[in-house]
C-alpha cells in the first residue's frame, strides 16, 4: 500500500482534504444525531410534516439534503442556519484526527498547496483551523454552498472549485476523503482519490467505488510526505 501511495503522491502537485474525518471528528463532543434531531425540530417549528425515517435520521447533512430536495427555500435556509450554528459550536469540541495535522504541515513543507473541500460550512472549518494554528497552511477552504445542499459532494463542483484555486489541472490533484461521496465526487471531478477508511467496513466499499488507494491511518500519508520533503 505504501508503494502505491508513494507513487500516487509523486504524481500530484496539490492535496485536497475532506474536513470531517481526515482533519478532525467535528461532532466528537456534540454528537451528530443530537444535531440532526435539533434540525428536525426546526422543520417541525416550520410546520413541516416530518416522516418517521427523517425524524430518526442521525446525519445532520442528510437532514439538510432532504430538506433541500423538498423545495421550500425558506425552510432550507432555516435548517442551513441552524446547522451552521451547530457546526460552529461543534468545532469547539472537535477531536483532531491522529496525524491529520502532520499531513497538512508535511504537505506544505513538501511544497504542495493544501485545500479543504467539505460538506461542512466554511465558517466552521475556518474556526477549527484557526483554533488549531493551521489556518496559515490551508487555502482555499471550500465549504458547503449556502442553502443549496444539492451542490454538496458527491457533486464535483466544490472539488473543481478547489482545483481551480490551487491551479490544477485536476489530474494533478488528490482528494483524501472518508466517505463514498468523496470517492464519487473526486472521480466525477477527475482528481485522484485516497479513501481514508477510518472504519474497517469502509475498506472494501472504497475499493469498490474506485479509490486509487485506501488507507486506514493518516499516518501513512504523513510519512510519505515527510520523506518527500526530506523531513
Amino acid at each position: 500500500m505504501n508503494a502505491d501511495l508513494s507513487r500516487l503522491l509523486g504524481d500530484v502537485d496539490a492535496l485536497l482534504l475532506d474536513f470531517d474525518g481526515p482533519v478532525c471528528g467535528i461532532f466528537a463532543g456534540y454528537p451528530a444525531p443530537q444535531v440532526a434531531a435539533e434540525l428536525v425540530d426546526v422543520l417541525r417549528r416550520h410546520e413541516v410534516d416530518v416522516p418517521p425515517d427523517l425524524a430518526s435520521e442521525p446525519d445532520p447533512l442528510e437532514v439538510l439534503r432532504r430538506t433541500g430536495a423538498a423545495g421550500d427555500q425558506g425552510v432550507t435556509r432555516a435548517v442551513e442556519d441552524a446547522l451552521c450554528a451547530a457546526e460552529r459550536r461543534a468545532v469547539e469540541t472537535a477531536e483532531p484526527t491522529p496525524y491529520g495535522r502532520e499531513v497538512i504541515v508535511a504537505a506544505r513543507q513538501a511544497g504542495m498547496p493544501v485545500a479543504v473541500v467539505s460538506n461542512n460550512s466554511a465558517g466552521a472549518v475556518s474556526a477549527y483551523l484557526a483554533a488549531h494554528r493551521l489556518a496559515a497552511y490551508v487555502s482555499p477552504i471550500v465549504g458547503r454552498a449556502y442553502a443549496e445542499p444539492d451542490r454538496m459532494k458527491p457533486n464535483p463542483e466544490p472539488i473543481l472549485q478547489a482545483v481551480r484555486a490551487v491551479g490544477g489541472p485536476a489530474v494533478r490533484c488528490v482528494l483524501v476523503g472518508d466517505s463514498l461521496s468523496d470517492i464519487d465526487g473526486a472521480r466525477a471531478a477527475g482528481v485522484r482519490v485516497i479513501g481514508y477508511a477510518n472504519r474497517p467496513t469502509k475498506v472494501e466499499a472504497f475499493r469498490g467505488a474506485g479509490a486509487d488507494v485506501v488507507i486506514t491511518s493518516m499516518a501513512v500519508i504523513a510519512g510519505v510526505l515527510m520523506e518527500r520533503s526530506g523531513g
